[in-house]
């Protein structure tokens, strides 16, 4: 069922697209029509994305918000505050193809969810939900951003669009549009009734999924009476995305433009796998037990002899190790046990000569072998006493005779 845009609608989504501060709107970083640019990775291949999880590394720009991943309710693009405008953008490009959504739209009065296509050349395909209508979703289409008045249209959803997911679809050639809702078709575009093929999208696209404000106070009025009123910030909004497949019909690493038509017929594809193709097919990293497992009998043989190779020398360096510490012990424990043994020795025999160790004096002279250069004695009376100087020692009085050291000088005539 198919319903014309009346001249308000067009202007709300002419507005949505290229008006709105904070719509998701489309734009391009080099245009085609204008001058050379650099090329478009393609996707080159068929693959769904199941939204329980983070989706493959460089697939996906994240812009304007977090999204949220949940086994059972899939992506949650979630819009909080103003400003916010979650969406996920494809870092590839399909040529002609086919997209599937399953997608739970946002409630709530003037907030869009939506499925959109986009080229660089600005051409567009859109899936849009209204969060104060759920019962209807909205199809449109642009070719190189121009606005006919008439590209909108209306669909009915058994169930509303609201309270379920439901199964999005658009197929694409370069002869017709097609958009399915839930298995059934629900309209169709010929190339030829866009503006004689002017308008009809035609060039290579990136699929974008995400949540804005089209009534939000900002925005033109046009767009906030689209978009069903002004959208009451106070609650949060969520759209769920459980699954999005993405088919290119085309195969191949690049999408470039030959000239600046506009035209499908200048896209030129470069062969080759896609980077994308490389990056969903590559093995995942293997553990160490599959790396193991991986290996030949042969391989696994050499490894374990290696090991036990090793292993024996580190045994045997320890006990080379463990051995010579063990001697070294055994040394040092022999020459302590001798010394001890030469301590008791002297002390037998100091003690048979009757003398006490303890109260020996040392006078200074080196003890070898149990024998001294000097005896040790306590003498009666030291020199200088009063029992006089011993005998035969110097006087320095004289009074003992002539002094025992002459002098160095004698100067006696």
């Amino acid at each position: 069922m198919l319903a014309k845009s009346n001249l308000v609608l067009a202007a709300a989504l002419f507005s949505s697209v290229f008006v709105s501060p904070v719509a998701a709107q489309l734009h391009t970083d080099c245009d085609p029509l204008v001058k050379d640019c650099p090329p478009d990775p393609a996707f080159g291949t068929t693959h769904t994305f199941n939204f329980n999880a983070t989706p493959p590394a460089n697939m996906f720009n994240l812009t304007a918000g977090p999204v949220e991943y949940n086994p059972d309710t899939g992506a949650a693009f979630t819009m909080r505050k103003r400003g916010d405008s979650v969406t996920l953008m494809s870092n590839f490009y399909f040529f002609f193809g086919r997209t599937e959504v399953l997608l739970k739209a946002a409630s709530g009065t003037g907030v869009i969810s939506s499925i959109v296509w986009s080229s660089d050349v600005l051409d567009e395909v859109d899936w849009e939900f209204k969060g104060g209508n759920e019962s209807f979703a909205f199809s449109n289409y642009f070719g190189k951003g121009r606005q006919d008045w008439h590209n909108g249209g209306d669909h009915p959803v058994k169930g509303g669009v609201l309270n379920d997911y439901h199964n999005y679809t658009s197929v694409w050639t370069k002869d017709q549009l097609e958009w399915w809702l839930d298995g059934e078709h629900v309209r169709t575009l010929l190339a030829k009734d866009a503006n004689n093929t002017d308008n009809y999208p035609q060039t290579p696209m990136k699929l974008s999924i995400g949540i804005w404000a089209g009534g939000d106070p900002d925005a033109s009025q046009g767009t906030i009476d689209w978009a069903g009123g002004i959208v009451d910030y106070s609650v949060p909004h969520t759209m769920y995305v459980k699954s999005a497949l993405v088919e290119d019909y085309s195969t191949g690493k690049e999408y470039s433009y030959s000239d600046h038509s506009g035209s499908w017929k200048s896209i030129k594809i470069v062969s080759g796998n896609s980077t994308a193709y490389e990056n969903l097919n590559k093995e995942p990293e293997k553990s160490l037990s599959d790396k193991w497992n991986d290996l030949p009998s042969g391989t696994k043989s050499g490894i374990y002899a290696a090991a036990g190779i090793v292993g024996a020398l580190l045994i045997g360096a320890l006990a080379f190790y463990y051995f010579k510490q063990r001697r070294r012990g055994q040394k040092e424990a022999a020459l302590a046990a001798q010394r001890l043994e030469q301590d008791r020795v002297e002390l037998e025999g100091f003690k048979r000569g009757g003398r006490d160790p303890d109260a020996l004096a040392f006078d200074g002279s080196e003890y070898k072998g149990g024998q001294s250069t000097a005896s040790y004695a306590v003498p009666d009376s030291p020199p200088g006493s009063s029992a006089g100087p011993p005998e035969k020692t110097w006087d320095p009085t004289g009074s003992n005779g002539p002094a025992a050291v002459p002098l160095l000088h004698n100067n006696a005539k």
